[in-house]
């Protein structure tokens, strides 16, 4: 204790007066905290949560002490993910609760191991962050070894002892030292930082509430029963509404908190996030300013903190520091600036475009369509026959495609988060007759079949369906019956999200005798099955062509959450194939091949996934200045040799219209879109997945110099759109000669 006092005072002399305020925090902070004693109300909540869990949830599964044992688990990663607090002796001792929990959360609603386990929780936190303190006073931070630190230590071993944590401390405090350096701070700024940093998270967890344990508590109980499942306490549930409207206000992004960093979960289409083009989902925020002044970082704060940091009123900027998802190097950040905005329906409607290819071998020029469709949407409050709804927009769209003599549709659900499942439902009878598109099972095993019961069609050409990584729920029902159906063929990422589940919020008080509010549960009551009887849980849906990616790499989708259900089959429903795909897919999938394998835009994404899959499998970061600097200049190099190549490519040379749903309604097509428009801009930009990024650092070098915004997961199924023209056409000459049709 007297070293730390010393460091202390070392560090009070030269830190300014906010960060006087963090060392005192330090200096105040207990080591030996008493474990709380459970809310008036946790007993019942307890016992209401268990139960529902138990006999509610989709799994049906007993809690009994196989789940207890997980329950444990789940609750000490939940407080130490990285599995670098807690030690093994902590566990030990821990390890009688494996065989009483079930009966102590079940039957007794007994909440106290909640607070026992937080209370030593706390005592490590603040034992990291006294060592962390005197460290940053008296550690020479020099970085010319070979010495390596794995940011991501969630399979790894507790340490074993106090020696074996700080060991870990002392090696994470230099990764991030290190990371602050890179990002071209001073000595000092960077004390500063951590120190705020270790302050807040002590300050933070200090100030945290018996109904916020209980979240955590509770959460983790269902979490063992799959990963979208959850306990809101009250305040969240309080505000549960009111955060969906207001996240209608600001950077248009739903957040969550994982590993001490506030992450992108998904992007509202339309809103400033998604139309900058630089952020995707997965990306971590570890610095937040408003308009011009200091940044503030963010890491290890409270969300709901973080979120109030991000949102404010309409039209004020606010810039956010970014860690790409993608890397693991923690100090490969850009900067974003986006205005705060509404996000308007339209905004988020679907939209298309024409392009008017040349002519070639002869033949005349032709026209293919593209429909964006960023989510399932409808209105509920109108439930007319003309309600505003995905089906009703995209059927106007295809009118008018139709109109203006499109040989092929392709419709791009790479940024389709999912939404309603009636619109999905109705959206695949545009473009079959009738059928069954969806089965949805319920945990007693009751399978229900939802149809399509109009016979009309609203366009049988030639359709591409263009997924990513981030085609979730409604969308991969939607892309899944097509498939089953042979009515269009699916492009895009190795597979979709993969989240074939519905939840239901339930507020605790509607099963109890009591005024008090006792928060919500929201679990899992049915799993979706395609047509064929495949689930789209976990696998999600395979695209019928795969194209490189490196969202293919990623830990994206629903396998790589922890306690995923699991996939599997029921009996297929009864529904007639069209088959109008099936018999030219071998030759598709030879031509794409053969041409992403010679398409400079995807050579350099397969040498972008091979170094993405190199990182992620060493699963280290170099502590080696030298060897981190070289790696980033090396990066740089190859952006700038990249933004040089596209740069040197000629202007298109075909024409794009852009068609809303108000000029749909009108007769002809607008004007073409200039050139200029068709390179790279923040409104322009495609959906994260296929977008192939230019460093920022590059991007400043020469701004006025537009760039040209490939997208090459597009381009390549606008081809492979023309193939399946081309068979189709060839396939109708010969049926013509022969008398067939």
């Amino acid at each position: 204790m007297k070293r730390f006092l010393l460091a202390l005072c070392l560090l009070w002399a030269v830190c300014p007066l906010r960060a006087a305020d963090d060392l005192s925090v330090l200096g105040q902070a207990e080591t030996n905290h008493v474990p709380r004693l459970p809310g008036p109300d946790d007993r019942l909540i307890c016992r209401l949560t268990a139960t529902l869990l138990e006999r509610m949830h989709y799994a049906q599964k007993p809690f009994d002490q196989e789940i207890a044992a997980k329950f444990l688990d789940r609750y000490l990663d939940a407080l130490d993910p990285q599995r670098m607090l807690f030690l093994q002796s902590d566990v030990e001792e821990f390890s009688k609760y494996r065989r009483t929990l079930h009966h102590l959360t079940k039957v007794l609603g007994d909440s106290m191991p909640a607070e026992i386990i937080y209370a030593r929780f706390l005592d490590r936190v603040v034992q990291q962050a006294l060592y962390v303190t005197n460290l940053l006073a008296t550690e020479k931070f020099v970085f010319d070894t070979q010495e390596r630190f794995n940011p991501n230590r969630r399979e790894a071993e507790r340490p074993k002892d106090m020696q074996e944590a700080q060991a870990l401390w002392r090696t994470r405090l230099r990764w991030e030292y290190l990371n602050e350096k890179l990002a071209k701070k001073s000595p000092e700024e960077i004390q500063k930082t951590i120190l705020r940093r270790y302050a807040r998270q002590v300050r933070t967890l200090s100030e945290l509430e018996t109904q916020e344990v209980l979240q955590i508590y509770l959460s983790s109980l269902a979490h063992v029963y799959d990963p979208h499942s959850e306990y809101m306490s009250k305040s969240t549930l309080e505000n549960f509404n009111i955060n969906m409207k207001l996240a209608l206000f600001g950077i248009g992004a739903v957040l969550s908190m994982e590993d001490g960093y506030c992450t992108i979960q998904s992007l509202s289409p339309g809103g400033p996030a998604e139309r900058s083009g630089q952020i995707k989902p997965k990306d971590r925020i570890v610095m937040v300013a408003q308009g011009t002044n200091d940044f503030v970082d963010v890491v290890d704060m409270k969300l709901n903190k973080v979120v109030e940091m991000i949102r404010g009123p309409k039209d004020t900027v606010v810039r956010l520091v970014i860690l790409p998802a993608n890397t693991s190097d923690s100090s490969a950040r850009k900067e974003v600036t986006l205005v705060r905005k509404e996000i308007k329906l339209e905004d988020a409607e679907a939209k298309a475009k024409i392009f008017e290819l040349p002519a070639a071998n002869g033949q005349s020029s032709i026209r293919v369509g593209v429909i964006d469709l960023p989510s399932f949407y409808a209105d509920m409050t109108d439930r007319s026959a003309g309600h505003k709804s995905t089906t009703s927009d995209v059927a106007k769209l295809l009118k008018k495609l139709t109109q203006e003599k499109v040989a092929g549709v392709i419709m791009d659900l790479r940024r389709n988060g999912g939404g309603s499942l009636e619109e999905a439902i109705n959206l695949t009878g545009l473009f079959i007759k009738e059928g069954p598109v969806v089965q949805v099972k319920d945990p007693d095993g009751t399978i229900t079949v939802d149809k399509d019961t109009d016979p009309a069609v609203a366009y049988d050409g030639p359709l591409v369906i263009l997924t990513s990584r981030f085609s979730a729920s409604a969308s991969e029902i939607f892309a899944g019956a097509l498939q089953d159906y042979g009515r269009a063929v699916v492009v895009g990422d190795s597979s979709t999200h993969g989240k074939g589940t519905v939840q239901t919020v339930q507020e605790l008080n509607r099963f109890a005798r009591t005024t008090n509010s006792l928060g919500a549960l929201k679990f899992t009551i049915r799993k979706f099955y395609r047509a064929s009887g495949s689930s789209t849980q976990l696998k999600g849906i395979i695209p019928d062509i795969i194209l490189p990616s490196v969202n293919n790499h990623a830990e994206v989708g629903e396998a790589s959450i922890p306690g995923a259900m699991s996939w599997d089959t029921i009996p297929p429903a009864k529904f007639d194939p069209v088959n109008l795909v099936s018999p030219y897919l071998t030759e598709l999938r030879r031509r794409s091949e053969e041409r992403t394998a010679k398409d400079p835009d995807f050579v350099w994404i397969r040498q972008e996934s091979d170094r993405f899959l190199k990182l992620k499998q060493d699963k280290t970061v170099s502590l080696n200045e030298a060897e981190r600097l070289k790696e980033r200049a090396d990066q740089e190099a190859r952006n700038a040799a990249r933004k040089k190549e596209l740069k040197a490519r000629p202007a298109p040379d075909y024409k794009v219209y852009e068609l809303t749903l108000k000029l749909a309604d009108q007769p002809g097509l607008p004007p073409p879109m200039a050139v200029t428009n068709l390179l790279a801009s923040a409104s322009n930009k495609p959906p994260a997945s296929a977008t192939v990024e230019v460093s920022e650092d590059d991007a400043d070098a020469d701004k006025d110099e537009p760039v040209p915004n490939v997208d090459p997961h597009l381009n390549e199924a606008r081809r492979i759109l023309l193939d399946l023209i081309n068979l189709l056409g060839k396939e109708k000459a010969i049926a013509s000669k022969t008398g067939r049709e």
